[in-house]
């Protein structure tokens, strides 16, 4: 019987081109390279990779023909011509020898601009997943990050950052290959090393609009309070982790920030330290000492301030301060129009500055009677850096005798009950998320207090500088009682009460606008008379724009555009419109900004996607909608961070709506730029 044949294997339908090396002088640029524009790692650096790993990829070439068509044993680069350039670079640093073989693969069918564009657009970039593991590995291994970063022509910085993705959990990791998830997405949960908090934040937010890296960063750290707080500032984050503190850090942030996750044990720290400061304040002799981390403004309203003095500086100290500021100055003009410091003089800089401050910030000297009747305050600045208020006395501890006592008693009193009556009780602008959710429903009352203390202490500061304007709110306020009935309102009260702002609203004592106001206040009090007897005199002398300037300052310091539910001065919201209109009043460059603290968490989930809604869109408002109130806040805070939104009730009126103030004064300009 025949033994049945073989059957035969289907023919190859696939074949490779021929493969060989070539010495390099016989290759040449092709103008068929498709690459033109210089992008990745740079032909310095790949000659380097080459040399060190030598060459892992073939060239492509084609072989040149003559006139005839016949080979002229020349061949020319289409695709590859980045290697071929490293190559020669090599050649030219006398590494590589000019004739050294190199494996090139030799195509003959279709056109030389295919193979250069096919090479390109097949090369598929490494996924950063797969840097991360391949970095991880090598780590793992023994190469140290400047190594990896080095072999590899990319930062430390880089690596650090690839293999920090270590902090994120496997399940995560799986979802971010999966594309399910952004490489920013997925950075943001290495502020928390624990692993099952990170995929219970993923679940709770995978179904939703809100995925954005600052709310992952946000729910992982909640309750926790910001390395940048001014709290963490002034205990310092080793004291805090010396304690036992844990602090979580974001590892994609270059500024060393993290978050302090035990809010209790910092408030413990912050306030033992603040004690230990005011008991050596209490050892200069004063009769009182109030501690806090925070004094509403205006806490000193009603309180005399005693005027002392500074020690003076001795001989040998007036000499070393000349010294220091005759340096620090030589070194200002010698670098003047510098783009950047070198190291060196920027500290020596800082140095001086430190030295100049000590002397020029010398301790006051108050009489000792007086010391003994008044007090200080201790609390801290934006920075967290300690700030002592020295030398304030309470009405009740002034000497009998004293009319500046009665006076001054009076004021505090008028002061008190003014501002008292103002605060709305605590909690009554509270909102559940079953409240009416309109979003045309009032504003709380307290919300009301603290917008408008807002607003008056920005047209405080705003009315300040400009004292044509001043001239004409007083002669407003006086016109109002002479010439019409009575019941006429104004938010300018003649008598110059100032009113305390008592409501705490966030940020209010820290605000551009209360510092430009202590600072002009203290300025003018520096430079009147401390006998109050010679005041009128000295008035009399003073220039005629340093006089109005004076003015100004008093005339602000009696804004009173605060709302209170109990009193309805209707006429005086309507006058803080024409004059905030008058001297184009700016919110927000006195320092408010609409905030989770100080807006978002007051109103209802309906006001709060209407506001969104008017300042970033619908779209941003629906990413937000299916958010309980306290994220969606805390969300719509982050969403209008770099806005320009105000609410109604702090916005200026458009000018031509309300009637005009117009100063014929020529010298108004520079009164109100001095």
């Amino acid at each position: 019987m025949a033994k049945p044949k073989p059957k035969a294997k289907p023919a190859a339908s696939v074949s490779l081109s021929a493969s060989r090396d070539i010495p390099l002088n016989k290759l040449v640029l092709s103008q068929s390279n498709v690459r033109q524009v210089k992008a990745g790692v740079s032909i310095e650096e790949l000659a380097e990779d080459i040399a060190r790993r030598t060459l892992l990829q073939s060239l492509t070439v084609r072989a040149v023909l003559d006139e005839s068509g016949a080979e002229t044993g020349m061949y020319e680069v289409p695709a590859g011509g980045r290697r071929f350039r490293a190559l020669q670079l090599l050649v030219q640093q006398k590494r590589l020898a000019p004739d050294a073989p190199i494996p090139c693969v030799i195509r003959t069918d279709g056109l030389a601009e295919e193979d250069s564009l096919a090479e390109n657009i097949q090369r598929a970039p490494l996924h950063p997943l797969d840097q991360f593991r391949a970095f991880q590995t090598l780590r793992e291994k023994g190469k140290s990050e400047e190594e990896i970063a080095a072999a590899f022509f990319v930062t430390p910085s880089v690596v650090k950052q690839r293999l920090r993705l270590a902090a994120v959990a496997p399940a995560l990791l799986d979802l971010y290959a999966d594309d399910a998830m952004t490489l920013d997405q997925l950075m943001a949960f290495t502020v928390n090393p624990d692993h099952r908090r990170q995929v219970e934040v993923w679940e709770a937010l995978k179904n939703g609009y809100t995925r954005e890296p600052y709310h992952i960063r946000r729910m992982l750290t909640e309750g926790a309070v910001r390395a940048g707080d001014k709290r963490a500032r002034f205990v310092g984050v080793e004291a805090y982790e010396e304690a036992g503190g844990v602090i979580l850090r974001d590892l994609f942030s270059d500024a060393d920030d993290g978050w302090l996750q035990d809010a209790g044990l910092l408030n413990r720290l912050v306030a033992e330290k603040l004690e230990s400061c005011a008991a050596e304040i209490r050892g200069e002799g004063w009769k009182w000492v109030e501690v806090a981390v925070d004094f509403p403004y205006g806490h000193t309203f009603g309180l005399r301030r005693l005027t002392g003095e500074q020690s003076a500086l001795t001989e040998a100290e007036q000499s070393t301060y000349d010294s220091l500021k005759a340096e620090y100055d030589a070194l200002q003009e010698g670098h003047e129009g510098t783009e950047e410091l070198s190291d060196e003089v920027d500290r020596r800089l800082g140095e001086l500055e430190a030295e100049i401050e000590a002397f020029e910030q010398r301790p006051w000297r108050f009489p000792a009677e007086e010391v003994e009747r008044a007090g200080a305050f201790v609390s801290l600045d934006p920075s967290g850096a300690l700030r002592i208020e020295r030398g304030f006395v309470k009405p009740e501890d002034e000497a009998p005798t004293e009319e500046v006592g009665a006076s001054e008693g009076d004021a505090a009193d008028h002061a008190d009950n003014d501002g008292s009556q103002g605060a709305a009780s605590p909690g009554a602008d509270e909102e559940s998320d079953d409240a009416d959710e309109e979003p045309d429903r009032p504003l709380p009352d307290r919300l009301l207090v603290e917008l408008t203390e807002w607003r008056t202490l920005a047209l405080r500061d705003a009315l300040a500088k400009r004292p044509d304007i001043a001239f004409v709110a007083a002669l407003h306020a006086i016109c109002l009682d002479h010439f019409y009935m009575r019941g006429q309102h104004s938010c300018i009260d003649i008598a110059a009460r100032q009113s305390v702002l008592r409501s705490g609203a966030a940020g209010l004592s820290d605000s551009a606008a209360a510092a430009s106001i202590d600072a002009r206040h203290q300025a003018f009090a520096d430079a009147l008379p401390a006998d109050p007897s010679t005041l009128w005199e000295h008035l009399a002398a003073m220039e005629e724009g340093a006089r109005r300037a004076l003015f100004a300052h008093c005339v602000a310091l009696s804004v009173d555009a605060v709302f209170r539910p109990y009193d309805r001065r209707s006429g005086a919201a309507t006058n803080a419109d024409h004059l905030a209109g008058a001297i184009d009043l700016d919110l927000q460059a006195a320092g408010w900004r609409p905030s989770a603290e100080a807006y978002f968490g007051r109103i209802t989930k309906a006001q709060i996607l209407e506001a969104v809604r008017e300042a970033k869109g619908e779209e941003a408002a629906d990413r937000i909608a299916s958010l309980r109130r306290p994220e969606m806040a805390k969300a719509a805070e982050d969403l209008l961070q770099d806005c320009d939104w105000l609410p109604a009730v702090l916005r200026t009126p458009i000018a031509d709506a309300l009637a005009t103030i117009v100063v014929d004064d020529p010298a108004a300009p520079a009164i109100a730029a001095e």
